[in-house]
C-alpha cells in the first residue's frame, strides 16, 4: 500500500468514500492546487496515455474483459516498452536497479 498518493480535485479525489478508504488505509492524500494540472503533469501525461492506448481502443462488456485488458496494457507498459525518461529502461528495470543501489538516472546520465 502506498504511503501517498497525490491527487487533482476532481470530484471522485473529493469524495467521501475515498477519504474514508484513505482514512482506513493509513494512506495520505495529497491534493495538487486546484487549476493547476502543471502541478501533477507526469500523472496527466500517463492518463492521456492510458485513454488513448487502453480505454479508448477496447469495449469492456463486463468487469471481467475490463481487468483482463488494462492488466495487459499495464505488463505492456511496465514490464516491455523503454521509457525514454528512464534511460530507455523499462519501469521494472529502472525500479530493479534502483533497489540493487543503482545511481539514480540523473546521476547515471551525468
Amino acid at each position: 500500500m502506498p504511503a501517498s498518493i497525490r491527487v487533482d480535485n476532481g470530484p471522485e479525489f473529493i469524495s467521501k468514500s475515498l477519504d474514508w478508504w484513505a482514512y482506513v488505509n493509513k494512506v495520505t492524500l495529497d491534493f495538487s492546487s486546484p487549476g493547476k494540472p502543471t502541478d501533477n503533469a507526469f500523472i496527466e501525461s500517463f492518463n492521456g496515455r492510458f485513454r488513448q492506448e487502453c480505454l479508448n481502443q477496447h469495449w469492456f462488456p463486463d468487469l471481467a474483459d475490463a481487468v483482463e485488458k488494462v492488466e495487459a496494457w499495464r505488463a505492456d507498459y511496465n514490464e516491455v516498452r523503454p521509457h525514454s525518461s528512464l534511460g530507455d529502461r523499462t519501469p521494472a528495470e529502472f525500479a530493479a536497479s534502483a533497489s540493487a543501489g543503482a545511481p539514480a538516472l540523473a546521476e547515471a546520465e551525468s
